[in-house]
């Protein structure tokens, strides 16, 4: 009757919705679950029945407008996003429902840092497909590397149809064009193995092969 769950979302619409949902799955079996997001995006979110507490990106007033650049904005998220995460666990730790559990958005693996360094369950929330996440997973694991070059042998993952350059996420396209968010889209990976779950946004009978070998 004392589960708490603080989930933490990257800080746009669609990484935001889909932790909400889950948030709201969360809150009708009876679990507190709390949205932990910034305090430029915490004023524009109404739940009922889950609660929202802000954290601070370094950029309170403005969010990531008001950073000059995608480094510097991360590096900020993650370095106040720590400290406020940290703070917000040890607030809840004497109370009624301390924390047991963090969800983290995989954009954002020091979550997960954060959790364990207070005892407590991580779970990764991978947002986008199985297939984006698969691709990127390989890259990881220097199983794909960069420049991509299909011109003569298409890109093979089990559970998909061979996969050309054109098919391929913007990020690993032109890698050069978004090097934070691609540095980003990778770090996913860094601390995965401490996960205690890994979740997918993803449906069995879209993406059922290729699902599974990515979340084993």
């Amino acid at each position: 009757n004392r589960r708490h769950v603080v989930l933490l979302p990257y800080p746009s619409q669609g990484h935001i919705n889909p932790l909400l949902q889950f948030a709201k799955r969360l809150a009708s079996k009876g679990v507190k679950a709390t949205l932990a997001t910034t305090h430029y995006t915490a004023k524009s979110i109404c739940a009922p029945h889950v609660g929202v507490e802000p954290i601070s990106d370094g950029f309170d007033e403005g969010g990531y407008a008001q950073a000059k650049n995608e480094d510097l904005y991360l590096k900020s998220f993650e370095d106040n996003g720590s400290r406020t995460l940290s703070e917000l666990i040890k607030r809840y730790k004497n109370s009624s429902f301390p924390v047991n559990c963090v969800v983290y958005d995989s954009f954002l693996p020091w979550a997960l840092d954060v959790a364990k360094e207070y005892g407590l369950y991580g779970a990764a929330f991978f947002t986008n497909s199985a297939t984006v996440c698969n691709i990127f997973c390989r890259m990881h694991h220097g199983l794909l590397t960069l420049p991509v070059k299909l011109e003569d042998t298409p890109l093979s993952i089990p559970g998909l149809p061979s996969l050309n350059f054109i098919d391929l996420p913007t990020f690993v396209k032109f890698p050069e064009s978004y090097p934070a968010y691609l540095a980003m889209k990778l770090g996913q990976y860094s601390n995965l193995d401490k996960a205690d779950w890994i979740f997918g946004n993803t449906f069995q009978e879209l993406e059922g092969e290729v699902r599974v070998l990515f979340l084993t």
